[in-house]
């Protein structure tokens, strides 16, 4: 049997460094990328195939994608989009320019890639893209506008896909994690920093009051948060499935949120999650 094939984006740690260590003992064959040269380094001599891919670098996008093709005889038979960053902060307060930038990483970028690919999927016969969204791509929550709008513009591209994807076999998936460990928190914070003048807004007792210590302070695990394994249980099974579903929700809040988006008129919605 061919050994199956897989590009996994954002591995330098937590759910792609996961998924990536997990898929290879099982038997596929996984190309981890990072945006680092250094932690692409670092996932070659733990014994991963790494090359470097930058969401919001479109050359960097071309070449991995090229090398993967020179390297498996223009086969790849899934792709595992993954890496994603969050400004947070109240909506007012992020510039245009943040905005763009984070479009084109998580957005933008993965829209490239995914086009990138299809092509070798195409000529197999078929695939997998599974993309990892969010709970936050199917509500939205204050401080989180950002990420939030790049993710539910994730969920459409992705619906849409999964529909003209269908008659080449090429199955999409969305995962939809709810809170998992991984230093998601310590790299939003490098954004809120490089952005955001939260002195400056209209906001700023507010800032004080519920954003800066979930930001700053070690409080622990999230309530429900769970390791990044529970997120490459799911990703197995979207990938190995033979019909799998359009959607995965990961931890109990992500499936939580899913039942009240369903079922609850938007103004109790929103109640609910102004509590959040």
């Amino acid at each position: 049997m061919t050994q199956r094939t897989i590009l996994i984006t954002g591995c330098s740690s937590g759910i792609g460094w996961d998924a990536a260590r997990t898929l290879s003992a099982r038997g596929w064959r996984v190309f981890a990328t990072a945006r680092a040269e250094a932690d692409c380094a670092r996932l070659r001599a733990e014994g991963l195939e790494s090359i470097r891919l930058d969401y919001a670098d479109p050359a960097s996008i071309a070449a991995a994608v090229a090398e993967v093709a020179e390297r498996t005889g223009g086969r790849l038979d899934a792709l595992f989009n993954n890496g994603a960053f969050a400004i947070p902060g109240a909506l007012e307060d992020i510039p245009a320019e943040a905005l763009r930038a984070i479009f084109e990483a998580n957005v933008i970028g993965w829209h490239d890639l995914t086009c990138r690919v299809i092509p070798l999927m195409r000529a197999a016969g078929g695939g997998r893209i599974v993309q990892c969204s969010s709970v936050l791509g199917r509500v939205g929550l204050r401080w989180r506008g950002a990420y939030v709008a790049t993710k539910f513009a994730l969920e459409g591209l992705s619906d849409v896909l999964r529909l003209e994807m269908a008659d080449a076999g090429i199955h999409v998936v969305l995962i939809e994690p709810g809170p998992i460990t991984s230093r998601f928190r310590i790299n939003a914070r490098r954004q809120f920093e490089a952005w955001v003048d939260w002195r400056a807004s209209p906001r700023a007792a507010q800032y004080e009051d519920r954003l800066l210590g979930r930001l700053y302070e070690d409080r622990g695990p999230d309530r429900f948060e769970l390791p990044p394994a529970a997120v490459t249980d799911v990703v197995i099974r979207a990938l190995e499935a033979r019909r799998p579903r359009a959607r995965y929700a990961v931890t109990v809040p992500a499936r939580m949120m899913e039942v009240a988006r369903r079922l609850l008129p938007d103004r109790l919605l929103d109640r609910l999650l102004r509590l959040g």
